[in-house]
């Protein structure tokens, strides 16, 4: 794993906005091509699940109050619930955002290509179907970042971007993004953008957090870097397991409490705990707020995602945003969680 990826094409409208090294940089705004998003993505797959539509406006109020704007969602949120289908989170915010008339505020992400019951893949007419039903879902006229959820390598990286740019010219979707895609396939569709001046992808979203590295760290990240890609990452606090609440022994009520309890068994699991309470004890802060600024702070990462179920789980999130870890408590948790 590479800790000295670098951005390069510094200023490129898909760069992150400059930070200061050693620390998230605060609350100042991430670029991701035109877009300016905050330093957390909150997550919005608990939406009508786990979170009912009462506890799902609190915390996107609660959320949107001291100035998050960046949602993340998808078609395919939650059809793995009972009685689910799918699209029940994109419902849930449309509904939030009809109610609350701030749509011109707030930067919303879906996504496209995850399975929903009656599409799945990602040819051309599958991508322009699926924007509809979630612009529909979401009451607005407008995608703010519409991604690719999982690569269909039986689709050409041309069809998928042609059909893409479409969207983008037809004022549908305002930039495009990738999500679950591989190295390769993310150069390919970039050089394919490139040469035919068509829409480029702003931003990947990959699976990384302090105990799952290595999918993101390597090719993925340095294509992204140099491309002046941002990094959105989804599972930034290893499905629950870095909010330190998982304890050998101990029992949390949570529909991912096996996925996230399993780290306790691996060493690199152990010696990120560890670290994250020696530093969450230092500086009286929650385990998930060092955890979500350690990743916020890694070369191209843009903005990390985090969801709450309520808004008490959400604070210890958007703290992430005020704490500046210093070099050497960054230097802790890389080096615990290699």
């Amino acid at each position: 794993m590479s800790d000295s990826t670098t951005h390069t094409h510094a200023g490129r409208p898909g760069d992150p906005a400059p930070r200061p090294s050693g620390g998230t940089g605060g609350t100042a705004r991430r670029r991701l091509g035109s877009l300016e998003v905050h330093p957390l993505c909150l997550g919005g797959n608990v939406f009508g699940w786990t979170a009912d539509r009462d506890n799902s406006f609190a915390v996107l109020d609660a959320y949107t109050a001291p100035g998050g704007n960046f949602i993340d969602t998808a078609d395919i949120y939650s059809a793995w619930a009972p009685g689910h289908r799918g699209g029940e989170s994109e419902t849930v915010i449309g509904d939030w955002l009809a109610a609350r008339g701030n749509r011109s505020e707030v930067v919303i992400a879906t996504k496209v290509g995850g399975g929903y019951p009656e599409r799945r893949g990602l040819r051309a007419r599958a991508i322009r179907e699926g924007a509809e039903e979630s612009l529909a879902r979401l009451r607005t006229d407008h995608i703010d970042l519409y991604y690719t959820h999982f690569d269909d390598p039986s689709v050409p990286v041309e069809e998928i971007i042609t059909a893409l740019d479409g969207l983008v010219k037809a004022g549908k979707v305002r930039e495009i993004a990738a999500s679950n895609l591989s190295a390769e396939r993310l150069e390919a569709s970039l050089k394919f953008s490139d040469a035919e001046g068509l829409a480029r992808y702003v931003a990947v979203q990959p699976e990384y957090n302090l105990v799952s590295r290595d999918t993101y760290e390597g090719p993925l990240a340095e294509v992204t870097a140099r491309h002046g890609l941002g990094a959105v990452p989804y599972f930034g606090l290893a499905s629950g397991f870095l909010t330190g609440k998982y304890r050998p022994g101990a029992e949390v009520d949570s529909y991912r409490a096996d996925s996230a309890a399993k780290h306790l068994e691996t060493e690199r699991g152990r010696r990120v705990l560890a670290a994250l309470d020696r530093i969450t004890a230092a500086r009286g802060v929650a385990h998930a707020t060092v955890a979500l600024a350690w990743l916020a702070a890694r070369p191209t990462v843009a903005a990390p995602i985090a969801s709450a179920r309520n808004t008490e789980q959400l604070s210890a999130l958007l703290a992430m945003a005020e704490l500046d870890l210093t070099t050497d408590e960054l230097a802790e948790l890389t080096a615990a969680s290699a």
